[in-house]
């Protein structure tokens, strides 16, 4: 497998990713604005192969059956908040997608311009209602499950790795967050691991979601809007896929079947796989497993204690 390096293109085939996902590299050079611009007709994605935001674009791009360039942005060296970078993605984070000398921004937009510009096949209801319905999914990860699968993992692994981090390195990473609630969570996590308030609000965006999704799948059909995927679907994906890597998952899905069989059945989809679980290394998952586990005990605590009552005592 070819594999991406600092500041290199790699155009991406779907039709490929499950045998040889690297078919051309070359140089991208110093300026990310200069050269994607001006590559008309051409999607680029600016990626990160192990974040949450960028499976979930991938996936979309496989179910469109979209080839695309993607352009390698090492979140650990902070190369997010590159001068030119930042006038493509003001917030300095991935992904960032380049279509027709255009910058879009925000994961969830990303998605649904790629089912707008690429309609076959259809990722969205056509009925109005069944629309919001689909996007109620998108608001519930980006306002609950992006904050708690980011603290989670933060917990499990970046902890440890950023600890080790040079200090300059930690400064200029908490300044150049520009939004206070984001950095505060950071610090927090970086000091405070599971013990920070934020893991328990993460922990109930989570049994929030897998309760929501239990219901929704009891109504029938096979996935949440009925015998497709949609976008919902989507959203969803990479969020549970951390879980399940950090093998945490079994702390909200024990009790929860009709989830696990959407789960089983997600991980078959070809675009689930080439979009995502065919791209995160070795090296990646087995990061995961080694100190997912660690948390599973507190959680489980956490967990109980919003059943209980007794994180508020």
């Amino acid at each position: 497998m070819c594999r991406k390096t600092d500041r290199f293109t790699t155009r991406v085939d779907p039709n490929l990713l499950h045998k040889s996902w690297c078919i051309e590299t070359h140089s991208l050079g110093i300026n990310f604005q200069q050269r994607n611009l001006g590559d008309k007709n051409i999607l680029t994605l600016y990626d990160y192969g192990n974040s949450v935001c960028c499976q979930k674009v991938r996936i979309t791009l496989c179910a469109k059956e979209q080839n695309w360039d993607a352009v390698t942005i090492d979140l650990f060296k902070g190369e997010q908040y590159n001068p030119d970078y930042l006038k493509m993605n003001p917030k300095g984070v991935v992904p960032t997608l380049v279509h027709d000398g255009k910058a879009i921004t925000e994961s969830t937009l990303i998605c649904e311009y790629i089912d707008s510009v690429f309609p076959d096949p259809p990722l969205m209801p056509t009925d109005p209602w069944q629309c919001t319905r689909a996007q109620f999914w998108s608001k519930l990860v980006d306002e609950g499950l992006f904050e708690g699968v980011m603290v989670i993992s933060f917990s499990a692994m970046f902890r440890e790795r950023l600890k080790q981090a040079p200090p300059e390195l930690l400064r200029a990473r908490f300044q150049n967050v520009g939004d206070p609630n984001r950095r505060d969570r950071m610090k927090s996590t970086l000091e405070d691991g599971v013990d920070s308030p934020f893991v328990l609000r993460a922990v109930y965006a989570y049994e929030k979601a897998f309760k929501i999704l239990e219901e929704t799948l009891g109504d029938g059909g096979s996935w949440i809007m009925g015998d497709s995927p949609t976008l919902a679907d989507i959203a969803l994906m990479p969020f549970i896929a951390r879980l399940d890597w950090l093998e945490l998952l079994d702390v909200w899905l024990t009790e929860r079947p009709k989830c696990r069989d959407w789960w089983a059945m997600a991980q078959e989809w070809p675009s689930y796989r080439r979009g995502l679980a065919d791209l995160v290394t070795e090296e990646e998952i087995a990061e995961m497993r080694e100190h997912g586990p660690k948390l599973e005990g507190q959680l489980n605590v956490l967990r109980s204690s919003l059943h209980d009552g007794s994180w508020n005592s």
